[in-house]
């Protein structure tokens, strides 16, 4: 225990919850001390010289002379890497079966001795020494990685050199490549228990390098971004203990996803391997030291497990697609929760509940969905209602749904150890709880007290937990949202979560929590979505997740968590949206207003309107800190709040758009400056603006006081959507932000559906700078089940002075057709 833990422990021992964190601390510390092996004396191994190679489908395999290294590209173009015998399986990661080989490629010799698969998109040279170049068709290089390094346990033969020998062996008696024989002999990719089943982990290095003007993005959620620079990032989720703010890391949800954008081109590289561990970034300089370029450093350092990764290449939106493709499409969440949501800790009962809800009807305010929080459980316990508070739930549920709110519920995955209680009981008869490796259930401290948790990877009991969604269907509720899944064990000193000697049942693999930690909380997000979908088919789940891992998206999205209430809050709110798009995972949103304070009335209404924009669309905040509703904050902020809920109503046909969008191709909803510009180095570092799809540019204000700013405009004709005034980019211009609203620009050309005032949908369109503009997409809403939507596509022309628009396969547009903007004399009209 260090200084730092011991005022932590002095402040959370007075009272009885504060003891069992204390006490929960100290049965943490010594369960891994018993279950865990100590680290002694280790070695370091690298690969040494090349030996040979075999051809594989999709690559082949490259021998060395104290490892071997699998390359491999799927039919999509992405490319496999790994060694010591990894393969892609298996992975919590993909969705599925890995996907096919590349028939068409070749390995062949290179140059300097070493070996080199070609491919119609990408080719990747490896070195006489273990390095890997990845390369562009015509040959310049998007990353070097340098050969990795392993750290293993001293004494006896290391694990990568017995995999080496059996290779050689079996290559030598039945010609099987080196790779596959290595993958039975480390046990990394043929799925045995290997290091992470309680015994010392090798620890392993990966150092790479990038061009010198290549910016980096992604890792997750992260409050400092979304560029993310010079520093450590570590991956390992992690409640931070209160509210966070830009300089706090690491966070709920953390993931090995790089995506590296240079001039000579983009890349997603993403490290399959759930163990902690910390990537270091270091951005180039171009010209640094007698006019040579430094480049960009990336170092990969991780406590365990296999090393082997995944390398996209393209423009972002086809990297993004190829992501997408690998780990699952985003799921689209029902039409209703695109709206406005409003969320709390500490709704005194259900005649508040009322009270908020006819607040906003009164006013003429839109509310699609309300939040209950662990205040509505009876004790803190999950799957209860406190029946004295809240006596008719179903009712209230009922009442509120026919005037069109629906009810959410908080889900916590932490069990109260109590005898009689349902859950326990039930998952007890189960055997679904975590236990150590003496094989008592692990017990923590969470909000019910003294908990048990669910061990998510094992896929028994994910059927259990799934089929008690039962209960809060029973209860009016219409979705979920997964918090302090982590997983939190409250601890006065040391790591807030499950012993790392915890056992985990990893799909029938059997390990510990160092290798299940990550990947708890994507775990029961799949349960949760699995019976939502078993229990109500005919409805697509509706389920967000404050923690997770890659491949989260397939099951839902995420929120921000208890991010500070203050500016440099409200400018990490953006951040973490922007890097979990980027990191695969579209749909998300902040506290409105911050978690753990009372905002003042600007600051409230700054992050009300940034809040519009974005994906999920949600006030909230913790018990103790002011109320979140519009009316609380004075008229001329009720006024404005008013004034963005109505624009996000009108633009919930193009949110939809965005949703199944995001489902077909793996576009996020809110995309970084640099989407469609990825060589435009001054949009790389443009942080205080987003695209919201393909046809608006939002730029909100994120500093006190400001009324005016400034904003970086990428190529082509920009319309400011207040004024009609045309800007034409690339450049900056300076706008008025007042306090009723702040700057948002539409493409020029962009048709962008919209709710009509007659309840249907029209196009907006904005006159293209040319002859003939980019248009746009409507999917047109199939409701909230699992129809398959109608795409129609438009093109937006200047025709004699006048502006047209054109529906594919069609006469007219079929929609009614608006022109913003600098319109030209002429009515539109539709062809």
């Amino acid at each position: 225990m260090d200084a730092r833990d011991l005022v932590r422990s002095v402040k959370v021992v007075g009272t009885a919850q504060g003891l069992r964190s204390l006490r929960s601390a100290w049965r943490r510390r010594r369960s891994d001390a018993v279950g865990l092996p100590r680290r002694g004396p280790e070695r370091a191994r690298v690969p040494g010289l090349v030996r040979g190679a075999y051809p594989e489908p999709g690559g082949g395999v490259v021998r060395f002379a104290r490892s071997s290294l699998r390359v491999r590209v799927t039919a999509g173009g992405a490319v496999f890497c790994g060694w010591d015998g990894a393969e892609p399986e298996p992975s919590y990661a993909l969705d599925g079966p890995c996907p096919d080989a590349d028939e068409r490629v070749r390995l062949e010799p290179d140059t300097d001795g070493g070996w080199r698969v070609v491919a119609e998109r990408v080719t990747v040279a490896v070195s006489r020494n273990g390095a890997v170049e990845v390369r562009t068709p015509g040959g310049v290089v998007l990353r070097r990685d340098l050969p990795p390094r392993w750290w293993e346990p001293a004494g006896g033969d290391a694990p990568g050199a017995d995999a080496q020998r059996q290779a050689d062996a079996t290559a030598q008696t039945d010609g099987q490549t080196d790779g596959q024989a290595g993958a039975r002999a480390d046990g990394h990719g043929a799925g045995g228990e290997g290091p992470g089943a309680g015994g010392v982990a090798a620890r392993w290095e990966q150092r790479s390098q990038v061009a010198a003007d290549a910016r980096f993005f992604g890792l997750g959620g992260r409050a400092a971004g979304p560029r993310l620079r010079d520093g450590s990032y570590r991956l390992w989720n992690t409640d931070p203990g209160g509210s966070f703010g830009p300089g706090d890391d690491p966070l709920y949800l953390t993931m090995p996803v790089q995506l590296v954008v240079a001039d000579a081109g983009t890349h997603l590289v993403f490290h399959d391997n759930s163990w902690d561990g910390t990537i270091t970034l270091r951005e180039g300089e171009e010209g640094a030291g007698s006019g040579h370029d430094r480049p960009g450093r990336c170092r990969t350092r991780m406590e365990g497990g296999p090393l082997r990764s995944w390398v996209i290449v393209g423009p972002p939106a086809r990297v993004l697609q190829g992501w997408a493709a690998l780990t699952g499409a985003a799921a689209v969440p029902p039409s209703w929760a695109l709206g406005y949501h409003h969320a709390r800790w500490g709704f005194g009962d259900q005649e508040e509940v009322r009270r908020v809800v006819a607040g906003y009807r009164e006013r003429e305010l839109p509310l699609s969905a309300l939040h209950l929080d662990i205040d509505h459980l009876a004790g803190h316990r999950v799957f209860t209602v406190d029946a004295a508070r809240f006596p008719d739930l179903p009712g209230l549920a009922a009442e509120l749904r026919e005037g069109g709110t629906r009810l959410v519920s908080i889900v916590d995955p932490a069990v109260k150890a109590e005898p009689g209680n349902a859950a326990y009981d039930s998952g007890a008869a189960q055997d679904a709880f975590v236990r150590d490796t003496r094989g008592r259930e692990v017990r923590g401290v969470v909000w019910p007290g003294e908990a048990v948790f669910p061990d998510f990877t094992d896929p028994r009991v994910r059927k259990w937990w799934g089929g008690l969604y039962a209960e809060r269907l029973g209860q009016g509720f219409s979705g979920v949202w997964h918090d302090m899944n982590e997983p939190v064990s409250f601890a006065a000193f040391g790591d807030p979560t499950l012993p790392r000697s915890a056992r985990h049942a990893l799909e029938g693999r059997g390990g510990d929590h160092r290798e299940a930690h990550n990947v708890y909380g994507l775990a029961m997000a799949r349960a949760g979505y699995e019976g939502l979908l078993e229990l109500q088919p005919e409805e697509r789940p509706f389920l967000f997740s404050r923690s997770g891992w890659a491949g989260l998206q397939r099951y839902g999205g995420s929120w921000s968590g208890d991010v500070a209430t203050s500016w440099p809050g409200l400018r990490a709110s953006l951040s973490l949206v922007l890097g979990l798009g980027l990191s695969g995972v579209p749909y998300s949103g902040p506290d409105v207003g911050g978690f753990t304070g009372s905002p003042s009335p600007e600051l409230y209404l700054r992050w009300f309107q940034l809040a519009s924009y974005l994906p999920l669309f949600r006030t909230h905040s913790a018990i103790w800190a002011g109320r979140r509703e519009p009316w609380e904050f004075g008229q001329p902020v009720l006024e404005h709040a008013a004034a963005a809920l109505r624009e996000r109503q009108r633009l919930l046909p193009y949110f939809v758009t965005l949703a199944h969008e995001a489902r077909r191709t793996g576009a996020p909803y809110a995309r970084p400056m640099w989407w469609r510009w990825p060589k435009d180095r001054a949009l790389r570092d443009c942080e205080d603006a987003f695209l919201l799809g393909d046809a608006l540019l939002v730029a909100p204000v994120l500093e006190e006081g400001a009324e005016r700013r400034s904003v970086r405009l990428p190529r082509g004709r920009w319309y400011d959507t207040a004024t009609g005034r045309a800007y034409e980019g690339p450049g900056q211009v300076v706008l008025d932000a007042p306090l009723s609203r702040v700057p948002v620009l539409a493409r020029a050309g962009a048709v962008l559906p919209v709710a009509g005032a007659g309840g249907g949908v029209e196009l907006e369109v904005w006159p293209p700078a040319q002859e003939r503009g980019r248009g746009g997409t409507l999917v047109v809403d199939p409701g909230d089940g699992w129809d398959k939507p109608e795409v129609v596509r438009f093109t937006s022309r200047l025709r004699d002075g006048e502006v047209v628009v054109e529906r594919d396969g069609a006469a007219e547009p079929g929609y009614p057709v608006r022109v913003r903007g600098q319109a030209p004399e002429k009515r539109p009209r539709g062809r």
